[in-house]
């Protein structure tokens, strides 16, 4: 039986709603988690394959059974497959999800988008002016049909490269090209990588992996890049909000609309429903008073870092945001959707909606959004949750919200350092600042909630560690309360120092998941002003919760960039000590960067620290013994 006080989280909210939906009789990930063990120890270890149906098969790892499956294929090809189709599929998510900005970008240049438009023409010029497009003389839709056309053609195999490689320095992209991995179309490699997988086919483990770096790669710097990218540019580049997070923003005597997932399309057209001065009027008509738009996961961070709206909770809070009883409606996108929520919205008055072409979840309303009509179906939406308001029952909302800052773009950054990273290098020289770590991923029940991320982000500032952080993660953190100024009270002596004269928390929110790529951005800027390797960077990474194949592919592009990324949970690998090897020492002789896996946060700290440490040295910096 699971104890929510010692099992579940370490928040309060969650810990205080998860009782609540057991008593409500709610199942919830946690139950369903608990109920598969013991899980499948060959899935676990990568040693099962179902690719074509003369199997399922499996390798006892043990010696003791069948050493290859029927086709012939070994433990370490078996690994590597299943490993690259990780890749590719989170790879194909994100990418996707660039290719729908993409498509509203080319809607609203045609004029087909009613209440989309261009909010940052100067980063729209300034991304065609990098795909060789002239903007000189050209209205604002003009070049943004241009850009939209071009990015397209990024998606293909018309073209050596993809056109924002060249964001990256020039050692690294002399590193990939030595390596054979610069990608080459962001389509392309993800059907190359899966048709490699196919049986039969690319049989060789180095080979495979090969092209997982390439995979994962025309996403970072393709298809994920082009999703942030589009997003500043209809949406406007973020700069610091005040907010407030965890279950507390919901409010008892207002309207609540959580949106849910990661493509801001659709929360872009609902947030400016819920301001509309008719959906106003008839809230207050119906006795509420107002509309209270707030977050889960990031669909949810894309309006905070542009919006300020508040954040209700990450991935594995969403059902237990649920129990409340006190969301009227809640609107999703795609990706990281569990499919229960529409069951455990049915134990409470919530109406669930889904809202694209290619997801669609059980127990909700299905109501597409496209360009041409996302306007008015917002309006639709946000009408029928102020009509679903008089129907709620027992609200319960256990505790207050935390304030918080977020929403640092990279343009933000350089701006609060005076338009260059030279102060930050500088702090960094001097050992203020000893070097950074994003720290991205989402949640996994087989971790207590937010342990993770939080003791993880905690020893690092305390050992002047600049943190940054994306989806997830981001909310987690907040909610710890490192996200305001008074945090750096938190934080080691010259972390302290210099965010105290800057203004800012020691843990900056960078956005959601699909920005990590801005992390690449930043750590170029970086490179190319020391005239240094991604590689030589006192810089790393850490996905310390992470669950799903978008989550792998981006460590892969990180460590692909020379990023060292530390994972909590352990992939399914080990099934092969060949690619284990590879992917923890073999890589660095390949790319200057590895995988470090540590379940402990605690050590995982350690383990970050040294590699910090040890580029610091490298470089002919002052550096600690750790």
């Amino acid at each position: 039986m699971i104890d929510p006080r010692t099992d579940v989280s370490i928040t309060s909210d969650g810990n205080l709603l998860f009782d609540k939906a057991v008593k409500d009789n709610v199942e919830t990930v946690w139950h369903r988690h608990e109920a598969q063990q013991p899980q499948c120890g060959f899935c676990d270890m990568g040693l099962s394959c179902r690719i074509c149906i003369m199997g399922p098969c499996r390798v006892d790892p043990f010696g003791q059974g069948p050493q290859t499956g029927v086709c012939g294929a070994d433990a370490d090809i078996i690994v590597a497959r299943n490993l690259c189709r990780m890749i590719a599929a989170g790879a194909a998510s994100h990418s996707d999800h660039g290719r729908d900005l993409v498509e509203v970008l080319e809607a609203v240049s045609k004029g087909e988008a009613p209440g989309y438009k261009i909010r940052s023409e100067e980063k729209l010029r300034r991304v065609a002016r990098e795909y060789g497009i002239q903007t000189e003389g050209k209205d604002v839709l003009t070049v943004a049909g241009e850009l939209a056309d071009a990015m397209m053609e990024d998606y293909g195999m018309r073209r050596k490269s993809v056109t924002l490689v060249n964001r990256a320095p020039e050692k690294r992209r002399k590193v990939w090209e030595k390596a054979g991995i610069t990608p080459r179309g962001i389509d392309r490699e993800t059907s190359e990588m899966m048709h490699r997988t196919h049986m039969g086919v690319d049989n060789d483990w180095v080979s495979l992996l090969t092209q997982g770096l390439r995979n994962a790669l025309s996403d970072g710097w393709g298809g994920s890049m082009i999703a942030t990218e589009v997003s500043d540019i209809l949406f406007g580049v973020p700069a610091p909000k005040p907010t407030m997070v965890n279950a507390g923003v919901l409010k008892k005597g207002q309207v609540n609309i959580v949106v849910h997932g990661h493509n801001p399309v659709v929360s872009e057209m609902v947030s400016k429903a819920c301001i509309s001065e008719e959906m106003l009027a008839l809230a207050k008509a119906k006795g509420a008073a107002g509309i209270n738009l707030v977050g889960v996961c990031c669909t949810g961070n894309e309006l905070l870092m542009r919006r300020g709206i508040a954040m209700a909770g990450n991935h594995l809070m969403t059902e237990l945001i649920l129990s409340t009883g006190a969301v009227d409606m809640m609107i999703v996108d795609y990706q990281c959707i569990m499919p229960s929520i529409g069951k455990a919205a049915a134990c409470y008055h919530t109406k669930m909606i889904s809202t694209s072409d290619k997801a669609r979840f059980p127990g909700m309303e299905h109501h597409e959004f496209h360009p041409d009509n996302a306007e008015e179906k917002a309006k639709t939406l946000v009408k029928a949750a102020i009509e679903n308001f008089g129907n709620r029952k027992q609200v319960y909302i256990p505790v207050a919200p935390q304030e918080a800052v977020g929403g640092f773009s990279i343009e933000t950054i350089l701006g609060a350092l005076g338009g260059t990273p030279a102060p930050l290098i500088d702090a960094i020289k001097a050992g203020k600042i000893r070097g950074a770590v994003g720290v991205v991923g989402c949640n996994n029940p087989k971790i207590k909630h937010d342990y993770g991320h939080v003791t993880l982000i905690k020893k690092l500032i305390e050992n002047d560690i600049l943190v940054v952080d994306t989806g997830c993660v981001s909310v987690a953190s907040a909610k710890a309360g490192f996200k305001v100024p008074s945090a750096i009270e938190m934080a080691g002596p010259g972390l302290k120092e210099i965010c105290g004269a800057l203004g800012i928390p020691p843990v900056l929110h960078l956005g959601s998941c699909v920005d990590n790529v801005r992390i690449l951005v930043l750590v170029s800027a970086l490179a190319d002003a020391l005239g240094v390797d991604i590689s030589d960077l006192p810089v790393a990474g850490s996905a310390p919760e992470w669950y799903s194949e978008k989550a792998v592919t981006i460590g892969v592009y990180c460590v692909a960039s020379g990023i060292t990324t530390h994972l909590g949970p352990m992939p399914p690998v080990t099934g092969s000590m060949n690619v284990v090897k590879l992917l923890t020492e073999g890589l660095n002789d390949v790319v200057g960067a590895t995988f470090g896996v540590e379940p402990d946060p605690e050590k995982a700290a350690v383990f970050l620290i040294r590699v910090i440490e040890k580029k610091r040295k490298a470089l002919g910096l002052d550096s600690r013994t750790v």
